[in-house]
């Protein structure tokens, strides 16, 4: 495999996503882990923040790139000359969604494949959702995302 895309929003980055990053850095020669900038939904962090946070996470991992894209995830893929998304599964319940998402995004190009990866065990009740819900009430999320992180998501809440 040479070249693959981990999608997702990542608002906030957290260990789980990173679990799902190291493990496809290690199964591609080029991965862009590409930001969802969504017009549908409010994030905590603009697409820059998370672009900038995922950024810091990463830079070990010299075969990771971060992007952001609007639109379409295929036509991000095609622009990009990638062929293989990658999806990170914490649950069963996620396995009936991504699916779909892969189903529909084979129909729309054919020349795109998508591997799904089980998160570690560690992480499988991690969301973004739970992170900023924890840390709206000043819990401690030093467990669940980066100490580049975590002083960001506070002041989000001015905790």
């Amino acid at each position: 495999m040479k070249r693959a895309i981990y999608p997702g929003s990542f608002d906030p980055v957290t260990f789980g996503h990173l679990d799902i990053i190291r493990r496809s850095a290690g199964l591609c020669d080029h991965l862009i882990v590409a930001v969802l900038n969504n017009n549908n939904k409010t994030p905590l962090f603009s697409v820059d923040e998370r672009v900038e946070m995922l950024k810091e996470a990463t830079k070990d991992l010299a075969n990771v790139e971060v992007a952001s894209f609007s639109g379409l995830l295929v036509d991000f893929a095609k622009k990009n000359d990638v062929g293989v998304i990658i999806r990170g599964l914490r649950a069963v319940t996620d396995y009936e969604y991504e699916l779909a998402m892969s189903q529909t995004n084979r129909v729309a190009n054919p020349n795109i494949d998508t591997i799904f990866l089980n998160t570690s065990l560690e992480y499988a009740y991690l969301s973004s959702s739970i992170v900023r819900e924890m840390a709206m009430y000043g819990g401690d999320i030093t467990k669940f995302v980066p100490n580049c992180v975590v002083d960001k998501v506070y002041k989000k809440f001015k905790k």
